[in-house]
């Protein structure tokens, strides 16, 4: 769902927040996007950026670190997508993101429950929500954990 939400044309610089497993990213590689993806868990994102190469997918730019603080050398970012359920929407990475650009994220309130919004930032920089449900998922947390 998430992928689709943010027709993603190639060439498209994505940044992923929670790699995770490494599947979300492959698939948006495969699909012609440039990926950079963040993984605050240190040991999970050792096991993966090498897993990531191993597979042949060494062009995904991995990346350790708080994914609420994005990737600002990298900026900016045609998508954003968080794979996290977030209380807020992080300013930081609105910030981060081009004019036009999309930004799928699952925001809710602490009950664990999120509405998966397909957020778009305008040229003039204010935002237009778009709700495509409820759905549940990890919760998006600051900082990192080595």
């Amino acid at each position: 769902m998430q992928t689709s939400l943010l027709n993603i044309k190639k060439g498209d610089k994505v940044l992923e927040i929670g790699t995770g497993s490494g599947f979300q990213a492959s698939v948006l590689y495969h699909i012609g996007a440039k990926v950079y993806t963040i993984e605050r868990q240190k040991k999970l994102f050792e096991k993966t950026e090498k897993f990531l190469h191993d597979l042949g997918f060494g062009n995904v730019r991995t990346l350790f670190g708080d994914g609420y603080e994005g990737a600002p050398r990298f900026a900016p970012f045609d998508k954003i997508i968080i794979t996290a359920g977030a209380v807020e929407i992080p300013k930081k990475l609105i910030d981060q993101l081009k004019p036009n650009g999309l930004m799928v994220i699952p925001l809710g309130d602490e009950s664990g429950v999120q509405k998966m919004l397909r957020i778009t930032k305008n040229e003039d920089g204010s935002l237009t929500r778009e709700n495509f449900g409820n759905y549940r998922f990890v919760p998006f947390l600051k900082g990192v954990n080595i």
